[in-house]
């Protein structure tokens, strides 16, 4: 991991290895609960929503710049009480799992949301992804609660565990 660099994701040089992340996680796991492959234009809008909303969208490139994961967060609720919380999402190329990549992202999307002077990170994560969950403790996240049978996918319910970490920003949050 030592030729390991972070970059600001764009559509145009990584929106093709953001996509074939995505579609393998929805093919292959429960990690996104999804049924359908996305097409390549949901890339255009899922851009122009992180962009809209200020939201990161940070990404592990090797020396050779292949994009090798990315992590991203977004609205939590879309009720202006919660504009301190969002969730989160780190996503690691199947190649490229167990190797610390995940542990990097997850510090760097950590630290992007203390600059945004966010409160609080949620990460909902399915309850036998036991690899993510346990990664999520050792940064301090705390099991919020669990949504028993959230989803259904591969043919059996989903149990969806949601995960927080409390931020000490923002310095003077406000109403409205």
């Amino acid at each position: 991991m030592s030729a390991l660099r972070f970059v600001d994701c764009n559509l145009n040089t990584h929106g093709a290895a953001i996509l074939e992340i995505f579609n393998d996680a929805i093919a292959n796991s429960t990690a996104l609960y999804e049924y359908k492959l996305f097409p390549p234009e949901k890339m255009q809008s899922w851009f122009a929503e992180k962009q809209a909303g200020r939201f990161p969208v940070i990404g592990a490139i090797d020396a050779a710049g292949t994009l090798l994961g990315f992590s991203t967060y977004g609205v939590f609720r879309a009720r202006p009480a919660y504009k301190y919380t969002v969730e989160h999402s780190v996503y690691i190329h199947k190649d490229h799992r167990g190797k610390g990549v995940g542990r990097a992202l997850l510090q760097r999307i950590i630290d992007a949301a203390r600059a945004q002077e966010y409160h609080i990170m949620v990460g909902a994560i399915d309850a036998e992804n036991t690899a993510s969950i346990e990664l999520h403790k050792r940064f301090g996240f705390v099991h919020a609660g669990t949504i028993t049978q959230a989803g259904f996918k591969f043919g059996r319910w989903l149990d969806l565990a949601f995960y927080q970490l409390t931020l000490s920003t923002p310095a003077s949050p406000a109403d409205g």
